[in-house]
């Protein structure tokens, strides 16, 4: 079945499809009866897109408040849904290469690298320097320098002066020896280090994000879907439990509609 059919089939379940929309930032997106896809997404994949948001809608008659909820897999598969969850994360992963995270992943690595760097150049001069206790030399320098306004940001301006008299200076985490040449080389690889920690934690928020995101039920329902249009001897080779269950609730017209997977 062509893009054509899919839709053609779709709107005769009484679907609204759009496509060629923004489709509220996504690929794909899907609410109460109406279906967009993005005018972004390649034409070789706007089947697996279409079937995806029809997942979605499938998934929504089965719960109502899946939207809202996420879902769950135990309404899903109609059964115990621990012994599916890690299938279905390898399907998710096959499926779409952007849920393993590598690039954030490699990013983190590069900044955690970056941090023990800082730390071995300020154990030069402070053998005795641990990340996770106060760093009561660089308190005690800190408390009069401007540079205390680099370990919240990576840039500032201060202005200072009154209302006719202002003075504006602009520092940057980059210009620190140029910035406060008095400071020693130890301070100034600490400034770094604790940005560098706010990069990590800032990743670290990122990563667990979108991994809430791609392992909601819903998500990893769809994306299943997607699999076996995609590569279903593939899919079944990774997800045996899965597909198998799948299989047997699509038989027995448990996920209505979406029949239609055995003819795409």
């Amino acid at each position: 079945m062509d893009k054509k059919e899919l839709i053609k089939y779709l709107k005769s379940l009484g679907l609204t499809v759009h496509t060629g929309t923004k489709a509220r930032g996504h690929q794909g997106f899907y609410i109460k009866g109406r279906i967009d896809i993005s005018k972004n997404v390649p034409e070789n994949k706007v089947v697996q897109t279409l079937l995806h948001e029809f997942a979605h809608h499938i998934h929504s008659e089965l719960e109502p408040d899946m939207n809202k909820t996420g879902g769950t897999l135990s309404m899903l598969f109609k059964t115990d849904s621990d012994i599916f969850f890690n299938e279905l994360v390898k399907v998710t992963n096959f499926v779409d290469e952007n849920s393993l995270f590598v690039r954030l992943y490699e990013h983190k690595d590069r900044v955690k690298s970056k941090i023990l760097e800082y730390e071995n150049i300020i154990k030069i001069y402070y053998p005795k320097f641990q990340r996770s206790k106060k760093f009561k030399e660089f308190d005690k320098y800190i408390k009069k320098s401007d540079a205390r306004y680099l370990l919240k940001y990576d840039r500032v301006k201060l202005i200072k002066g009154g209302f006719f008299r202002k003075t504006v200076k602009l520092y940057t985490i980059d210009n620190l020896e140029h910035d406060f040449n008095d400071m020693p080389k130890a301070f100034s690889a600490y400034i770094r280090l604790k940005s560098c920690q706010k990069k990590q934690s800032k990743i670290s928020s990122r990563i667990n994000r979108y991994k809430k995101y791609y392992e909601k039920p819903a998500e990893l329902f769809a994306r299943l879907v997607e699999g076996l249009y995609l590569d279903r001897e593939w899919v079944e080779a990774i997800a045996p439990n899965v597909t198998k269950r799948f299989y047997e609730l699509l038989n027995n017209g448990y996920y209505k509609e979406l029949v239609i997977l055995k003819k795409v």
